[in-house]
């Protein structure tokens, strides 16, 4: 059974038509303990997940993604030239880790946050607490079906997608530099 996420990111660094265009990529540049300890011990390649846009207008769930791998080292904190490095950090004990993500579909449109604050069975959701900045947070399944409904995709399909997740292979890697924030 799938576990289900929620991955911001700003559409001006990497957007749901980015990950569509790519097909796959790497959600790197995470750089709070709390993250990357989910991705470490809680998601699992075939989890579920809604890219939702931040700092975007509006900001809302864009659409969703299938996690291809996780807890897979960050290569950003070894790259000296980015803003991202970690000098502490060691290739045999990283400190930062990322996950790959898949596209799976787009919503015709944003569901913005708005429209995720009015709709009562969304009312726990991590996101829509105050002084909630995390860039991956939990989702129940009944939290990622509801999202997934309002973006006009039906909860049965969403089922399905995660059923064939080990039957799916992506056709294209890419990675964009610091876009998990």
């Amino acid at each position: 059974m799938p576990r289900f996420w929620l991955l911001k990111c700003e559409p001006d660094v990497y957007s749901i038509s980015d990950l569509e265009r790519d097909g796959r990529t790497g959600w790197d540049s995470v750089r709070n303990y709390q993250v990357r300890n989910f991705m470490r011990d809680d998601m699992k390649s075939g989890d579920l997940g809604i890219f939702y846009h931040s700092n975007a207008d509006p900001s809302g769930a864009a659409g969703v993604l299938r996690i291809a791998r996780s807890g897979l080292a960050d290569p950003t904190q070894f790259d000296a030239k980015s803003d991202y490095h970690d000098p502490k950090s060691s290739k045999d004990a990283p400190t930062w880790l990322m996950c790959e993500v898949e596209f799976l579909g787009r919503f015709a449109e944003v569901v913005p946050l708005e429209r995720l604050r009015a709709e009562k069975s969304l009312a726990g959701m991590q996101i829509l607490q105050r002084g909630n900045r995390l860039s991956i947070t939990p989702l129940t399944e009944a939290e990622f079906e509801t999202i997934r409904a309002l973006g006009g995709g039906s909860p049965a399909s969403t089922r399905a997608a995660g059923r064939s997740a080990r039957q799916s292979k992506p056709k294209t890697t890419a990675s964009a530099k610091g876009r998990a924030r």
